[in-house]
């Protein structure tokens, strides 16, 4: 996570308190009581965490394993290592695999498009093996490789051994940590993240149903992968976007498949109903122009380097305050990037963020006698 987007959803918490004692004209209740092992409820454009409870903790994550089996095979086919179309041979052990499955036969060979679908609808756990064995040669490698791309996504307390998410006491994951690769395949990959919505697939002439109940009762659900093992217990990752406000929310450990769908759709109506979701101001567009002293230019464009995202409470949009404090002398040279002030945006007296104020362009050192005249004049200053 960036620092930016960190230090937005870490200010909105400490707001949260007395936002929802003091000043919102509609008090915001605490989030539902979850009857979950850990859960999360996180807003995927700001961060921001809306509801959580023991979302560090480290816990056997069981299928949703294959959201970051899934999202290893996409990178490999966006760098070009490997195709959709690609034949991938059935070996045996891909075939005898325990848990849900794909039903492949051993030694066919089956296209790699046809396997990711059956791992994602239909988890097949033989599917997931035979994915890995293609990628890397072995289940072993993949799953090393699987820990690579946790580490790049920032998911610190996640540790893979295999694709599928078969019990090992080393093959753990955080509901934090799950959000992390669940909001970058949604947001590097969407269009195959369209394959999390399918509710069936029809392989072998076995018709086989998705496992997420969310996809039939709640249309704003478009994904994203359920789990299942005796030691994990009833686990679901869903995604819903209503409007333009998108939630990721994760629940693990519950008792039943029953359980880990009303749980989730808690989760997401609660953060539907008393929150909101706001793009305030984009990356590089032009927030102030400002003198520059001594410099080839006299006006210098100030803007941010990150988008500016936060989600607040409903029906606060409109008493949000927005204030830049800038540099009161800026001497040329000026390099793009370079911090000349902060802008900071509160509600209700109370900060939500601060985030720097940045030359959106480089300006070098005027003339001599550009400099000899500007020197005056900042003396007389």
């Amino acid at each position: 996570m960036s620092s930016l987007r960190f230090r937005i959803f870490t200010q909105f918490l400490l707001l949260m308190i007395p936002l929802s004692l003091a000043h919102a004209v509609a008090p915001i209740p605490a989030p539902p009581k979850v009857a979950a092992t850990g859960h999360l409820l996180i807003d995927f454009e700001s961060n921001a965490i809306l509801a959580e409870n023991e979302a560090d903790q480290r816990l056997e994550p069981a299928s949703i394993t294959k959201i970051m089996t899934a999202y290893a095979v996409f990178r490999e086919i966006k760098e070009g290592n490997i195709k959709l179309d690609d034949e991938v041979l059935i070996s045996k052990k891909a075939w005898r695999t325990p848990g849900s499955r794909m039903f492949v036969e051993v030694n066919k060979k089956i296209p790699l498009e046809l396997l990711l679908k059956g791992m994602i609808i239909q988890s097949g756990n033989d599917a997931s093996v035979a994915l890995a064995e293609h990628v890397a040669g072995n289940e072993a490698t993949f799953a090393a490789l699987m820990n690579t791309h946790a580490a790049r996504l920032g998911m610190d307390n996640t540790h893979f051994v295999n694709s599928t998410g078969l019990p090992d006491p080393d093959h753990y994951t955080t509901p934090h940590d799950i959000a992390k690769v669940a909001a970058a395949t949604i947001r590097e990959f969407p269009k195959f993240y369209e394959w999390y919505a399918q509710k069936s697939m029809l392989f072998n002439n076995i018709k086989q149903h998705n496992r997420n109940k969310l996809l039939w009762r709640d249309e704003s659900v478009d994904g994203m992968k359920t789990g299942h093992t005796e030691a994990a217990g009833y686990c679901l990752v869903a995604s819903a976007k209503r409007k333009d406000m998108r939630l990721i929310a994760i629940v693990m450990g519950t008792i039943s498949e029953e359980a880990r769908a009303k749980e989730t759709q808690t989760l997401l109506n609660y953060g539907f109903r008393f929150f909101e979701t706001h793009h305030l101001y984009e990356a590089g567009a032009t927030l102030k122009e400002v003198k520059v002293w001594k410099g080839a230019k006299q006006q210098l464009v100030l803007g941010l380097e990150e988008d500016l995202v936060l989600t607040i409470p409903r029906r606060q949009y409109k008493k949000l305050e927005a204030k830049m404090d800038i540099k009161t002398q800026i001497i040329a040279p000026v390099a793009k990037g370079q911090v000349i002030g902060s802008l900071t945006v509160s509600l209700h007296g109370k900060l939500l963020t601060e985030v720097p104020l940045v030359a959106l362009e480089q300006i070098n050192s005027g003339s001599l006698w550009q400099n000899t005249k500007d020197s005056a004049l900042l003396w007389f200053e």
